[in-house]
C-alpha cells in the first residue's frame, strides 16, 4: 500500500516505482490518497480503483472518521507492505503504524536532519536531497523488494526504471475535445495549439510566473506565427485569474479554457496540443504521460529534485539561494521578492517556443532574424539527462 495525500504530481512521479513492484515482486497495489486528489490515479490507471482508499481532510471530525475506517480497510485487505511516499510527515507514519502492516518503508532523516518518526516507520531509507525524488520513490520499492539491508539505498536506478507510461487516449475522447475547442475558437481549423497554464497551487504561490510574463510571452506568439491558438488552461475556481491574462493578451487567438475541460479531457487536449508552457505544477506532470512538449517555469523548487519524467524542458535561473523550499524547511520560504521565478525574461520563454514551433512546421511571420532566438542566461536542466 502508498500512501501520498496531499501531491497530485508525486501520484505521477510514482508510477515507474509502483510498476516496478508489480511487475518484479508480484505485488498487489493499494493506493491512500486525498479525495480531492483521487484522479491523479487515473490517469494511468495503475491501481485499480477497488484499491484505493481515499480520505477526507475536510474537517477533524471527517479526518478521523476516515482514520477509523482505514484502520478497518488495511485490516480487511490484509495489506502487509506500507510505502509511505510523503517527505518526513508524522500524520501518514501514524498511518503507516495503524495500518497494522508487518513492514513499514519510508524515508527518515537518520544522520540528516529533519523530522523524527520514532519507529513508526520500521524499514528505513535514507531520504537523498541531491537525486529526484523518482529516484527516491524507486529506493523506497527497493527496500520492499529486499534489495538492501541498510537505510541507505545503495542499489543504482537506471533510467529505463524511470520511463512513465503513455496513456492511452480514445478516439471519442479525443473528438469531444475537439469540439469544445471549436466551441472556445469556432474558427479553428487544425492550427497548432499553444497552452498555458499560468496558475500554480495556492500551497506555494511564490511559484507563479507573473501574469504579464504569461500575457508577454503569448502576444510575441500570437505576432511571429500564422497558425497557432494559444489556449488558457484551469480548473472552474482558477478561471477569473485565468481570464486576466487572457486579457492582458487582447488577442482573439488566446481563449480561456479554465472550468471547460473535464479533469478526464485533459490527457486528449495535451495529445492535441504542440506545447505547453506551464508554471511548476501538477498539470506538468499530468502531461508527461503523453508526447507534448512541456516548457515549466521553476523558481523556489529546482528542476533537479522534482522535474516531469514526460518531454520537458525547465527554465531555471539556479540563483544562489535556490531552491528555497525543500523536505527540510517544510517547503516554507519568506521571499516575497521572488527573483528566481520574476527574473525569467518573457523574450528569453517566448524565443524558445518559438525556436520549437518553427521546428515543427508552424507558419512564421517575417521578423529580424537577429532578435529572434535572444540567448537564455539561465540553466536549462534535462531531467533525462
Amino acid at each position: 500500500m502508498f500512501i501520498e495525500l496531499s501531491e497530485m504530481g508525486s501520484a505521477v512521479i510514482v508510477d515507474p516505482a509502483m510498476r516496478k513492484l508489480q511487475q518484479e515482486g508480484e505485488a498487489e497495489l493499494y493506493f491512500v490518497i486525498f479525495k480531492n486528489n483521487v484522479k491523479s490515479l487515473n490517469i494511468l490507471n495503475t491501481i485499480p480503483a477497488g484499491n484505493i482508499f481515499t480520505m477526507d481532510p475536510g474537517n477533524f471530525y471527517t479526518l478521523l472518521k476516515d482514520i477509523i475506517r482505514f484502520i478497518a480497510w488495511c485490516r480487511a485487505k490484509k495489506i502487509t507492505t506500507v510505502i509511505d511516499l510523503e517527505l518526513f510527515s508524522r500524520f501518514t507514519a501514524l498511518l503507516s503504524f495503524f495500518s497494522g502492516a508487518l513492514h513499514r518503508i519510508g524515508f527518515a532523516s537518520y544522520h540528516d536532519e529533519g523530522l523524527y518518526r520514532a519507529n513508526l516507520i520500521n524499514r528505513p531509507v535514507r531520504y537523498n536531497a541531491h537525486v529526484h525524488i523518482a529516484v527516491n520513490f524507486v529506493s523506497l520499492v527497493n527496500k520492499a523488494l529486499d534489495r538492501y539491508s541498510t537505510p541507505y539505498a545503495t542499489p543504482p536506478v537506471s533510467k529505463d526504471e524511470l520511463k512513465l507510461t503513455q496513456a492511452a487516449v480514445e478516439s471519442k475522447a479525443l473528438t469531444a475535445v475537439q469540439e469544445k475547442i471549436r466551441n472556445l475558437y469556432p474558427a479553428w481549423n487544425g492550427e497548432a495549439i499553444v497552452l498555458l497554464n499560468a496558475n500554480a497551487s495556492d500551497l506555494l504561490p511564490q511559484r507563479r510566473w507573473p501574469q504579464e510574463n504569461f500575457a508577454a510571452a503569448a502576444r510575441e506568439l500570437l505576432a511571429s506565427f500564422h497558425n497557432v491558438l494559444i489556449i488558457a488552461t484551469g480548473a472552474a475556481a482558477e478561471k477569473e485569474y485565468v481570464q486576466q491574462v487572457v486579457n492582458k493578451v487582447g488577442h482573439e487567438k488566446c481563449v480561456n479554457s479554465a472550468g471547460i475541460f473535464l479533469f478526464e479531457e485533459l490527457v486528449p487536449l495535451y495529445t492535441l496540443s504542440t506545447c505547453m508552457l506551464t508554471n511548476d505544477s501538477g498539470p506538468a506532470h499530468f502531461a508527461s504521460v503523453t508526447p507534448l512538449k512541456i516548457f515549466v517555469l521553476f523558481g523556489p523548487e529546482t528542476p533537479a529534485l522534482y522535474g516531469p519524467l514526460g518531454n520537458a524542458e525547465p527554465f531555471y535561473l539556479g540563483l544562489p539561494c535556490s531552491p528555497c523550499v525543500s523536505a527540510a524547511n517544510h517547503r516554507k520560504t519568506s521571499c516575497t521578492d521572488r527573483p528566481c521565478i520574476t527574473g525569467i525574461q518573457p523574450a528569453w520563454v517566448s524565443a524558445r517556443l518559438r525556436q520549437y514551433l518553427t521546428e515543427k512546421g508552424a507558419s512564421v511571420r517575417q521578423y529580424p532574424d537577429q532578435v529572434l532566438f535572444p540567448q537564455f542566461p539561465g540553466s536549462r536542466i534535462f531531467i533525462n539527462e
